[in-house]
């Protein structure tokens, strides 16, 4: 990349405060969670806006993680992801993209559906019966990271899927959650 002056312009048009593209391991989501959090502390927000915009990056990323690790994709093309936070007219949006099989599509697409169509005190309410599911053998998580992202979500969640190729989506996962003026 040869014009990163004309790139740096780019992101700042679009409020684009942080962003990363590749493999995700914990320590790369740790040290860009530490930035955020560093950056929103900065702004003098309150405790419970950087709470929601962390929250949400911590859910995004680590969902990420979990399907390219329970999927052998690790240290593949497809196993790379890419995270982007910016901020607009008093509003954060933390977005997300990962190549998901095309097989996991629509079932995804129809629970972020369901989520959708649901108001807070429904997602409140699927949340604590989530919790007290027994864990499936194999997964890795309690299934609570997108009802969470849902609940801190101001406003419906945008996803949309891109064609990567025969057998690979590529899944865009855009969280809006109400910020500082």
């Amino acid at each position: 990349m040869e014009d990163l002056l004309n790139f740096k312009e780019t992101l700042n048009q679009k409020g684009i405060l942080i962003s990363f593209n590749g493999s995700f391991s914990n320590s790369i989501i740790e040290e860009i969670g530490r930035a955020i959090r560093t950056y929103l502390q900065e702004e003098k927000l309150s405790g419970g806006i950087i709470s929601d915009v962390f929250s949400v990056y911590i859910e995004q990323t680590q969902n990420i993680r979990n399907y390219i690790e329970l999927n052998d994709m690790v240290n593949t093309t497809t196993g790379e992801a890419v995270v982007i936070i910016a901020k607009k007219d008093g509003y954060y949006t933390i977005s997300s993209g990962n190549s998901i099989k095309k097989d996991d599509a629509k079932e995804l697409a129809d629970y972020l559906e369901k989520l959708n169509s649901l108001d807070k005190k429904e997602l409140r309410i699927m949340y604590k019966e989530q919790l007290k599911k027994p864990a499936q053998p194999e997964s890795r998580s309690a299934g609570l990271g997108l009802i969470e992202i849902t609940r801190k979500a101001s406003e419906k969640i945008q996803y949309q899927f891109q064609n990567q190729n025969e057998s690979f989506d590529f899944f865009n996962l855009f969280v809006t959650v109400k910020g500082g003026e």
